[in-house]
């Protein structure tokens, strides 16, 4: 029996590891033994993922939640380790799956290496350069520990390789997260409400912002709204807004008529908005994945980028944080000529099917 613990710890781990756990239970049917203990860590509390967040993605409520959020970064990485050690203490596994780069990925990384026990890491060897990013340190340090790489992408791979990872540790999958994209595409739905009535497709535009670099700061998070604003015409720019930006918002006191300020949506409800938006912009990682794949033209409002793939194949272009560098994106997408997605190798929506078979083969 080959004994699986997936760790998740806030919203993105989920929608990477739904089709894992649909890839394992499709491998019980055909009478293979293998299990899975599925390990919420608490780190981040969502209103959002409710009952309604786990059966949008079918995945299983968590058989423990560790409840170890809060607090600054170091609280929390050690309050996540404590409350780790006792559920492997409780539960041994053969392989612990930890997922992207927060810091439940960190912690759990090195609880089971502790432990003597073995990491697979489902997005690893992805690199950003930038170390004042909290989710740099965390994919160092996991990879450092990891014994089994699933990457999405051939630069992971070349990465990887180059710091002198053996090539049997690396296992070159694809992306989960666009499993669960392609899986749920039939079943997207659009919000509700008087803010979204009016909306038609590629009439709109989608914003996301929720980097220090962009919304910590009051005048710099004024300035790129009203650039946002200036450059996107007469269209509505829908803006689920993450928490932390809410407040500096209304501190500034922003208002604009097309700016449509709007709690964070469901999965389902937000992927709906980003397929049929004109555009997307965002300073966010993974949108830039889902945008891609799902032909969507993509401004990324950061000088770097983890996922250069969806730049050089995908339809992302990277401008950095000085609003000033919008008009011209802004311009050419409005006037058509944007790129079109040119296909990413592997991220064909069985990933994960890949992911179970390899630790099948591994662990049998």
């Amino acid at each position: 029996m080959i004994k699986i613990t997936l760790v998740a710890g806030a919203r993105p781990n989920f929608m990477k590891i739904a089709p894992i756990i649909e890839a394992i239970k499709k491998n019980q049917i055909l009478g293979i033994e293998i299990q899975y203990r599925l390990v919420h860590t608490g780190q981040h509390y969502d209103k959002k993922m409710s009952g309604d967040f786990f059966e949008q993605l079918n995945i299983p409520e968590p058989d423990i939640n560790l409840e170890a959020g809060g607090g600054s970064q170091a609280e929390q990485t050690a309050a996540i380790m404590v409350a780790f050690e006792k559920e492997l203490l409780a539960n041994r596994p053969d392989l612990v799956i930890v997922v992207g780069d927060v810091t439940s990925t960190l912690a759990c990384s090195i609880t089971a290496k502790k432990l003597v026990i073995d990491v697979a890491h489902v997005e690893g060897g992805i690199r950003s350069g930038d170390m004042s990013m909290p989710e740099e340190v965390n994919r160092i340090v996991t990879d450092s520990i990891t014994d089994h790489f699933f990457t999405t992408s051939e630069v992971a791979n070349q990465y990887l390789k180059s710091v002198g990872v053996a090539e049997n540790r690396v296992h070159f999958v694809g992306n989960t997260m666009i499993d669960t994209l392609l899986s749920s595409q039939d079943r997207f739905i659009s919000p509700v409400g008087e803010l979204f009535d009016d909306l038609e497709s590629k009439n709109y535009f989608v914003m996301t912002m929720h980097r220090p670099a962009n919304v910590d700061g009051e005048q710099q998070l004024k300035a790129l709204i009203d650039a946002i604003m200036i450059g996107t015409g007469n269209f509505p720019v829908i803006f689920p807004v993450h928490p932390r930006t809410a407040k500096n918002l209304q501190k500034i006191g922003i208002k604009h008529p097309r700016l449509r300020m709007v709690e964070p949506l469901s999965y389902l409800e937000f992927n709906y908005l980003v397929k049929n938006a004109l555009g997307v912009i965002t300073d966010s990682g993974g949108i830039t994945e889902e945008a891609s794949v799902m032909n969507v033209p993509c401004i990324t409002m950061r000088n770097n980028t983890e996922r250069p793939e969806t730049v050089t194949l995908g339809t992302n272009e990277l401008i950095g944080t000085d609003p000033t560098n919008l008009k011209h994106p802004l311009e050419k997408l409005l006037k058509g000529e944007w790129k079109s997605y040119k296909g990413i190798p592997l991220w064909d929506g069985k990933s994960a099917e890949r992911i179970v078979s390899k630790i099948i083969q591994i662990y049998s």
